[in-house]
């Protein structure tokens, strides 16, 4: 599989917010299910079900301490979708004042939906 392909995965897979809630958390540092379960108002069976997903594919692993199972990251890609997601853009992008072909006409602004 190619990088770009894994990338495409990875986006599909993370695109839910408790996967999301769960990679900000392990981004802060390493956590056991409990820890999660402190913060997310989700069942720890569904809580398990999304870490298993995420350590399918490869974004995070975990160690064993005794009886708990310790999170982390391990795709550091994670991170830096993880500051984009919590970035907020205020402005769309300016529309294009013609065709870049033709030269030729306008962008009309907001158009109704």
């Amino acid at each position: 599989m190619n990088i770009l392909n894994l990338k495409i995965d990875i986006l599909k897979l993370v695109a839910h917010p408790v996967r999301i809630a769960i990679l900000n958390e392990l981004s802060k540092g390493v956590k056991c299910v409990s820890d999660l379960e402190e913060f997310l108002e989700v069942r720890q069976s569904n809580i398990s079900q999304h870490l298993s997903a995420l350590r399918h594919t490869e974004i995070i692993d975990y160690f064993i301490d005794g009886r708990l199972r310790c999170y982390f990251l391990k795709s550091p890609f994670i991170l830096d979708l993880l500051e984009i997601v919590k970035k907020d853009y205020p402005e769309e992008l300016p529309g294009p004042e013609c065709c870049p072909v033709t030269k030729k006409g306008t962008y009309p602004g907001d158009r109704r939906k």
